[in-house]
């Protein structure tokens, strides 16, 4: 047996949390909130995660894949789906469009495709994805007239155009130089289009922690994926609650000698007779996996190195927690597999073990039990 645990409990506590924070925070008193349910629905199964999100008031789902989209659709989940990825293929935007999938839309020549769909009679709903400094999506800040002309010929076509949006590369810390310059260039597209008669209703540029650490960033709608499975990577300040844990049963439990090497690489070694767990979950399962590691500039890496240095005299040490009880993870993670140091208990096989765990890692074979 192996699970991912969500607490139905939890994940309603931090709708709740967020929903307060954004209306009590937010500039604009009617702010949108965008659930990102990408990735699987951050781990947490894209259609139960998102049947949760929209029973507890979520009126906006936002996917990075047209498959993930269509998923939704054929769980008849009718409530507004953005695509936040631009698609450039004309058969793929075709079936966005018939399954009323909100569009992104960044340059001349997708306009003109949008276009010639909408010329075939569909409602066809966008948002402008504007770049502001990420490399990704999106026209050039400044390339106001390119904006301004595609904006024009998706009216003049009769295609909604319901938002227009940017994304942060580093709103992970506050008082950021980068982060105010993208918001700065995103406000100065905004000004333009204003002084060409153009108001776009839904305007977003803050994830999850530009939600938290710039408030007066929000506008009239914000994008939020990791605040509701409570794993932010920035300071928590108002109560989420992390959610997922991963569940499995001891798969074997054997005495071992002093002395005995433990794992690849030899990386323990007991010093007595000990008694220990074997449990059938390692990195391919996603444990002990971590996003920061690609994380994003220079003096991430160089933090990394510290930390990584600074464990080596800290031994620091992973924990699993079976029937309650704590105890330490010892020698290094397998591709399958950890072991526990269980000597001083009587763990059985059968057994059950929980440990924490980011749910985006998790294989998608793995069940997701929630619970209430």
């Amino acid at each position: 047996m192996k699970e991912l645990v969500v607490s139905i409990k939890d994940l309603k506590h931090n709708i709740n949390q967020v929903k307060k924070y954004v209306n009590n925070i937010s500039p604009d008193t009617n702010c949108t909130i965008i659930a990102i349910v990408k990735g699987n629905g951050y781990g947490l199964d894209l259609i139960k995660y998102s049947k949760i999100l929209v029973e507890n008031g979520i009126q906006y789902l936002a996917v990075a894949t047209l498959d993930e989209a269509l998923i939704l659709r054929k769980e008849n989940i009718t409530k507004n789906i953005l695509m936040l990825s631009v698609i450039n293929n004309e058969k793929e935007l075709e079936e966005a469009v018939k399954n009323e999938i909100t569009i992104t839309t960044d340059s001349k020549e997708n306009v003109q495709m949008i276009n010639k769909l909408a010329n075939k009679g569909y409602n066809i709903k966008v948002h402008i994805k504007i770049d502001t400094g990420f490399g990704r999506y999106g026209f050039i800040y400044n390339n106001y007239e390119d904006i301004i002309n595609c904006i024009k010929s998706l009216k003049k076509n009769k295609v909604e155009i319901e938002g227009i949006f940017s994304h942060f590369s580093i709103a992970y810390y506050k008082n950021n130089k980068h982060t105010k310059k993208q918001f700065d260039r995103f406000k100065k597209v905004l000004d333009v289009l204003r002084e060409n008669n153009i108001d776009i209703k839904l305007k977003h540029i803050c994830n999850s922690p530009g939600i938290l650490n710039y408030p007066n960033m929000h506008l009239t709608a914000v994008r939020i994926g990791s605040a509701f499975v409570g794993r932010v990577a920035t300071k928590n300040n108002i109560d989420l609650r992390k959610i997922g844990k991963l569940r499995v049963e001891v798969a074997e439990v054997k005495q071992v000698p002093a002395n005995f090497n433990i794992s690849y690489l030899n990386a323990y070694k007991t010093n007595k007779k000990s008694k220990i767990a074997i449990l059938p979950v390692g990195y391919k399962d996603g444990y002990n996996v971590s996003q920061r590691n690609d994380m994003f500039m220079l003096v991430n890496k160089i933090r990394r190195i510290i930390i990584a240095i600074k464990s080596l005299f800290k031994k620091e040490k992973l924990i699993v927690v079976i029937n309650g009880k704590i105890y330490d993870i010892i020698g290094t993670v397998g591709m399958y597999h950890v072991i526990v140091d269980v000597t001083e208990d009587s763990i059985k096989n059968g057994d059950i073990a929980e440990m924490e765990i980011n749910p985006v890692y998790i294989d998608r074979e793995i069940n997701r039990k929630y619970i209430i």
